[in-house]
């Protein structure tokens, strides 16, 4: 690595943390000040600053990971669009078009150019998780919509303020064709003061230091990340690793194949995922790199501030047509569903070159999408209930997964807190809590999922997605003897009954008294059961984690008649025999 000359060490160091310190105050900015709890408490969002190139200079700490390979190419496209000359100063502009975004369209992008002495030097980007952008969008993944048009409105490159001047026309279409457009405007309000508020950051550090010595620094940092991230690499067994799995179709469509190929060379790898399905008619398609970047950043860098070098050693290939570079107007409303377990395959390609390394498959999914929308009788005011619902992660080889955790494409987002949901919302949360004997057994044990148990208190619509992601057929595996996960399901129940079911339709209408369980997988474990330490077991019986069957069935271990010890003598004579032996 070259070092780029005329920089002292100490100026480098402070521009080095200043960029991330510029976009996680936007990330500060937006969560304090958005109207919707998808932002402000689950937190599905990312702050950036770009280069007019579309590098990445700084993401906020945390920020959505399967949101950092898509940035961009929104700002590649609005250069294009537009040309350098075509932004001025006090421009806003508005992107969700899935022609480039490649997402489902809640996830709005705003964005605003960064001026220093009339010289156009970056961008300052937003994307946020909106309640609704009309058609059929309120909450998560737009059930019933059969293209890009029934999910919700599109908007390509839309400039909402030119020179500072807002377009009211503009801006009163999109209020006038949205169904909460007070949390909508409100959002767009907060986004756009982070905007604003990483445009004076961003100059006040280029009048401090200069423009040509922040920019001599930008590169310098990116040069930096890439050499760390090629000596990651240059520790991997050079080889060529194959994995493959399953997903299986939504809405009892055809299934999918998950094929990832992972060259290594040297400091080089390339991730082909030529041979994962095409795109299908309402299924797992989308427009992203995002499997392959946070496959390839959790291997080499995890812990480092993301910038444009992070990804420069990476080559991906994913042909067009393919379910992750899916071709306008494919439907795009579950864009994300499939990346937590591109991310798994990709990572057991490696499981045999670095055994020491490579977890089990975790819950495989983005969570259970819980939301229930409607009107509220006492406000007159509509409202959206909705929260992300964690799952279990895969175990480690030298420890057990972490349970209730959101999956590695989710960066900090979290489920909402019940408070916040029964403080704004007319819904009762009857009880969340870890879904016990859902972590596969193992050496080391997989995380637990999480059970969700909910009420309305009034009439309104329940999403009823349960967030298994198509693993169904393909439970989240177990490596080295492991055992594989439970798959997450939901269930539901109409005011009045008594028994739960399976619901009929991931959309449904449900009156004041109906009820939702949503129950999310568990991660695989790691190892055989049977060596699993037998304290460890009756731990984990004690907290609930696993059942007293499940403790004598997979894991061979007996208590004691009071379940207070372990029965040393019955779990040695259990654990020899044939049909347990046999099982692992």
């Amino acid at each position: 690595m070259q070092k780029v000359s005329g920089l002292d060490p100490v100026t480098l160091e402070v521009i080095r943390n200043s960029l991330p310190a510029i976009s996680h105050e936007m990330s500060v900015d937006l969560q304090r000040t958005s109207y919707n709890m998808m932002i402000y408490e689950v937190q599905d969002y990312c702050t950036a600053l770009l280069d007019t190139e579309g590098g990445l200079i700084s993401q906020n700490i945390g920020g959505v990971s399967h949101f950092v390979a898509d940035l961009g190419v929104v700002i590649k496209d609005g250069v294009r669009r537009y040309g350098v000359e075509g932004f001025f100063p006090g421009d806003v502009l508005l992107h969700n078009h899935q022609a480039t975004a490649g997402q489902h369209l809640n996830n709005m992008v705003l964005y605003t150019p960064v001026f220093h002495r009339e010289k156009l030097v970056a961008f300052a980007v937003v994307r946020a998780h909106w309640v609704d952008v009309g058609g059929l969008s309120t909450g998560f993944s737009a059930a019933g919509a059969y293209d890009p048009w029934s999910e919700g409105l599109q908007f390509d490159q839309v400039k909402i303020y030119e020179k500072d001047v807002p377009d009211e026309k503009m801006i009163r279409f999109v209020r006038d064709n949205i169904r909460y457009p007070d949390a909508a405007m409100g959002d767009m309000r907060s986004q756009l003061a982070a905007c604003r508020l990483g445009e004076r950051r961003f100059v006040e550090l280029l009048d401090r230091y200069g423009p040509d010595v922040v920019q001599r620094a930008i590169v310098q940092l990116f040069a930096e990340t890439e050499a760390r991230c090629r000596a990651a690499v240059e520790k991997l067994p050079d080889g060529v690793y194959e994995a493959s799995t399953y997903l299986d179709g939504r809405g009892g469509g055809a299934g999918y194949d998950i094929h990832a190929k992972v060259t290594v060379s040297g400091g080089d790898m390339t991730i082909d995922l030529s041979g994962c399905s095409p795109q299908r008619e309402g299924g797992y398609n989308g427009r992203t790199y995002a499997a392959a970047y946070i496959a390839y950043k959790a291997l080499t860098a995890p812990l480092d501030p993301l910038n444009e070098g992070a990804f420069s050693g990476l080559k991906v290939i994913i042909p067009e047509g393919n379910m992750m570079m899916a071709r306008f107007p494919a439907m795009m409303s579950a864009w994300s569903g499939a990346l937590p377990t591109v991310v798994d395959t990709i990572w057991r390609a490696f499981a045999e070159a670095i055994p020491d390394r490579i977890p089990a498959a975790h819950s495989g999914s983005l969570g259970a999408t819980f939301s229930f929308s409607g009107n509220d009788p006492k406000s007159g005011r509509g409202f959206v209930a909705m929260s992300i619902e964690s799952g279990g992660w895969g175990a480690w080889p030298d420890r057990d997964g972490q349970d209730a955790s959101m999956s590695v494409c989710q960066g900090d987002v979290r489920n909402a807190p019940i408070e916040t949901i029964e403080l704004k919302t007319p819904v009762m949360v009857i009880e969340r809590r870890l879904r016990q004997d859902s972590g596969g057994a193992g050496q080391y044990r997989g995380g637990l999922g999480v059970v969700t148990h909910a009420r309305a208190l009034t009439r309104g619509r329940w999403n009823a997605n349960s967030g298994a992601g198509g693993r169904i057929t393909c439970p989240p595996w177990g490596l080295w003897n492991g055992h594989e996960g439970k798959i997450a399901r939901t269930l539901t129940k109409a005011a009045g009954e008594t028994e739960f079911s399976k619901p009929a339709s991931v959309a449904m209408v449900g009156d004041p008294g109906s009820e939702m369980i949503y129950e999310t997988a568990g991660g695989g474990g790691w190892g055989d059961p049977l060596k699993r330490d037998p304290e460890r077991v009756l731990r984990d019986v004690r907290e609930g984690y696993i059942s007293a069957d499940a403790a004598r069935e997979e894991y061979g271990v007996v208590l004691t008649t009071d379940g207070n010890a372990v029965d040393l003598a019955a779990t040695r004579a259990r654990r020899t025999q044939p049909q347990l032996q046999g099982a692992q």
